[in-house]
């Protein structure tokens, strides 16, 4: 076999290779998913944030309502003192489909030292680009799950699926 033939074959292989692995890993796959504003420009983009919330806003109507930014409840929370990635948060909350019980038992354990004193309230952060001149990005934030000491409660507006 010569030479041509074989770099022709390695390179396909190797093309080949890196297809499969971005198609099983949700089209992130090293080096592009580390730099998201090539692979990813323009396109709509899902985060999640965590607010510190008051223990009467339980019972508020207003609780499972979308919001947008200036109209967040409560204090915000920052991940990195409460050693959390914030990344592996937002591909947990956005990226999981069908929710089990050690899914949700996953979620309350970053924040388990926490839960004793606070209440969090997980948003889902939904954003893209629309046709407005005066604001060209909308974001929309979602609650998605409420984190207390003894009650794990997702949002009932919710189409979320459970195991």
């Amino acid at each position: 076999m010569d030479l041509k033939k074989k770099t022709s074959q390695l390179l396909i292989g190797s093309f080949l290779v890196y297809a499969l692995l971005v198609a099983t890993h949700l089209g992130e796959f090293w080096p592009f998913s580390v730099y998201p504003m090539f692979s990813q420009a323009g396109r709509p983009w899902n985060r999640s944030l965590v607010r510190d919330v008051d223990a009467n806003m339980i019972s508020s109507d207003d609780l499972w309502k979308e919001v947008k930014l200036g109209d967040l409840p409560g204090e915000p929370v920052p991940m990195v003192p409460l050693g959390i990635s914030q990344n592996d948060m937002a591909n947990m909350v956005s990226k999981t489909k069908v929710w089990d019980s050690d899914r949700v038992l996953g979620l309350r354990k970053l924040f388990d030292k926490y839960l004793d004193e606070k209440i969090f309230l997980v948003f889902k952060a939904h954003g893209e680009k629309v046709d407005n001149e005066e604001e060209p990005v909308s974001v929309k934030f979602t609650p998605f799950i409420l984190l207390s000491a003894d009650t794990t409660i997702f949002n009932p507006n919710l189409d979320i699926q459970f195991k």
